[in-house]
């Protein structure tokens, strides 16, 4: 009796295994690279040389060619051309004008291809089963997290750590309406994931952001709620530059295409269109 009541117990914990890996399954390659981005803060942190900050940044770079091997020869370039984009815009911000510095007072060479996994998360998060099925509901839920964030950061924020956040505000319609755009579920899962890595690298000083941005002299957060607007605008302009025709300066028709067979396990067995905005 008791010996069937074990078996019983046994066989129900492993049909709750498989159904859990079951639902989880298309959402392996999300949860692999939100682990990998976390883990590579926490790396950074133990070393103190930029010989290892390059070796994790070449591992890195491999991480984001291998992941993109699933992909179409569009959404590869459109990942490729955030990461240049993405470069630009740090050598900009952080060097030249020293809106925020790395620990070391560099760009370290993991940024690049983490920009790039970053947008690659947003694009493949917007295909899977839940956006699919809730992505207005998953839509609303950003926009109510990005303006409690926002007003947070220009009155509790200024009480709390004396530091005001009007950065945070002024992105905050931008991401508003990016959001309301056709490709709205992809700066979804942009917002998400760049919003906890923004919190994890400040918290554990991999960066830090100025009390104020030069020249105009805006107070900023540390970092500011709603940072995810200005990322927004730089996958928007990834986008429309891969979708033009070389040869005539033309954008690409968004036309419906299924996943290759071997990317089945990382984004899902379903069809997806291009992004449009």
């Amino acid at each position: 009796m008791r010996y069937c009541l074990i078996m019983r117990l046994f066989e129900a914990g492993m049909y709750g295994v498989r159904q859990a890996v079951r639902v989880a399954r298309p959402y392996g390659f999300h949860l692999f690279l939100l682990a990998y981005m976390a883990g590579l803060l926490l790396l950074d942190m133990l070393t103190h040389s930029l010989l290892m900050q390059s070796i994790i940044g070449l591992i890195t770079f491999g991480v984001l060619a291998f992941a993109l091997r699933a992909s179409s020869p569009l959404e590869r370039r459109q990942v490729w051309l955030l990461v240049l984009l993405a470069t630009l815009v740090e050598l900009d911000c952080s060097v030249l004008w020293g809106v925020y510095r790395y620990r070391l007072h560099n760009i370290p060479l993991f940024v690049p291809p983490g920009h790039g996994l970053i947008y690659l998360f947003a694009l493949t998060w917007g295909r899977t089963p839940l956006m699919q099925s809730h992505g207005r509901l998953f839509a609303r839920l950003a926009s109510g997290v990005a303006i409690g964030w926002a007003l947070l950061g220009v009155t509790v924020s200024v009480w709390l750590a004396h530091r005001p956040d009007l950065l945070g505000l002024i992105l905050l319609p931008i991401f508003l309406w990016i959001l309301r755009t056709p490709s709205g579920a992809t700066y979804v899962g942009a917002f998400a994931v760049t919003s906890l890595l923004e919190l994890m690298g400040t918290g554990l000083g991999s960066w830090t952001w100025a009390a104020s941005a030069p020249v105009l002299h805006v107070p900023i957060g540390n970092p500011p709620s709603v940072i995810a607007g200005a990322y927004c605008v730089i996958e928007l302009g990834a986008l429309k530059l891969s979708r033009l025709n070389r040869s005539t300066g033309r954008e690409w028709i968004g036309h419906e295409e299924r996943l290759p067979a071997r990317a089945l396990g990382w984004a899902g067995a379903h069809s997806r269109r291009y992004l449009t905005v």
